[in-house]
């Protein structure tokens, strides 16, 4: 199982020095980055890295058996305290983050390493955020018991609660259908819909009680969540909103994330186990693949290409599978531990928040 040892030197941008506070005191140098590829299956590759310009190193990259195209990563300083947990591209070619620590949407220009931040409400909590349909950012926020809108232009906040009825859901993360509206989780036992048209909010109990954490939606508009509690994938009925509870192999195996490919295959993260798991609706088939060493499967991303990006608290790494091949490749993360907790990205581009240090990463491809 090739292993790619990224070397970051990661530096406060001259944009966000007074945010790195007194503990953190801005370098000089702007954060570097490096470069490497794949190598062939059994051999460990490490890659000597070569100074090309100020601030920035590349990687001598080996010949690889697996792929030509050759991942560079990069880390970006947020704003100290911020805790990032999720990650979301923006359409300005920003990146939103949540602030789960300070209660606050955060914004990324990777050009500059510039970073703004907008207050979401009192006691905000917030844990999810991705782009939607209008191009706003759609945030899951524990703290307040609610969905919110940030306009994206604007940066105006509509905060829509939770019914009084359904108090500290413990909302985790969201997503749309092929219709416009946003299915979102609690991992305190429900999942539920908003319709931004109509602004009708729906919660439902989930079965198994606790649980519920990533959810995804199909390339047909399909939803499904993961149960982590209750360690199943949850096939959503857009019209009644009941769950069909689909069971993988590996029982407990802790089903944290869900993503999907090109062809409508769900693919799983599996905390407890350690797993990779892919779920085939239209086949009803199950196939699961251990990651390397000691893992802890957190989040799970697939890009254009249908490869397969995974964290791994255990390794403290983003790995990357190819389903090919069915190998493994891992990218060590600059910072230790990062908690690296969600994946997500854009053509080239595989994005995440290092929440134990205050820092977003990038692998650009």
């Amino acid at each position: 199982m090739p292993r790619v040892p990224f070397l970051l030197a990661v530096a406060c941008a001259a944009a966000v020095a007074l945010a790195c506070g007194d503990d953190d005191p801005p370098a000089t140098t702007a954060p570097t980055t490096t470069r490497a590829t794949e190598t062939p299956a059994g051999l460990t590759t490490e890659v000597p890295a070569t100074s090309t310009a100020a601030g920035t190193t590349e990687a001598t990259a080996a010949p690889s058996a697996v792929s030509a195209f050759e991942p560079v990563m990069q880390a970006y300083p947020v704003v100290a305290g911020s805790r990032p947990h999720d990650v979301a591209p923006a359409p300005d070619g920003g990146v939103w983050y949540t602030g789960q620590g300070n209660g606050t949407l955060g914004w990324l220009d990777p050009a500059t390493g510039e970073v703004r931040e907008i207050e979401l409400g009192p006691g905000s909590s917030p844990h999810g955020v991705i782009q939607g349909p209008d191009g706003d950012a759609w945030i899951t926020d524990g703290g307040q018991n609610a969905i919110v809108r940030v306009d994206a232009e604007t940066e105006a906040v509509e905060v829509f609660s939770l019914p009084a009825d359904r108090p500290r859901a413990n909302l985790n993360t969201a997503a749309f259908d092929g219709g416009g509206r946003i299915w979102f989780t609690g991992q305190n036992g429900v999942y539920g819909v908003f319709d931004p048209a109509t602004e009708e909010m729906q919660v439902f109990d989930a079965p198994r009680g606790r649980g519920p954490y990533g959810i995804a939606a199909a390339p047909n508009g399909d939803v499904y969540y993961a149960s982590l509690a209750g360690s199943y994938l949850g096939a959503i009925d857009l019209e009644s909103g009941a769950v069909t509870e689909l069971d993988p192999p590996t029982a407990g195996a802790g089903v944290r994330r869900v993503w999907f490919d090109s062809l409508g295959n769900a693919w799983i993260a599996e905390w407890n186990a350690g797993q990779v798991g892919r779920y085939d609706p239209a086949s009803g088939q199950w196939a699961e693949w251990p990651l390397p060493g000691n893992a802890q499967a957190y989040a799970v991303y697939v890009d254009e290409a249908d490869r397969v990006w995974l964290t791994d608290f255990g390794a403290n790494a983003i790995v990357l599978f190819d389903p090919t091949t069915e190998g493994f490749t891992t990218f060590d993360l600059p910072s230790n531990p990062s908690n690296v907790r969600q994946l997500l990205g854009r053509a080239g581009e595989v994005w995440g928040a290092e929440s134990a240090a205050d820092s977003l990463v990038v692998i650009r491809y």
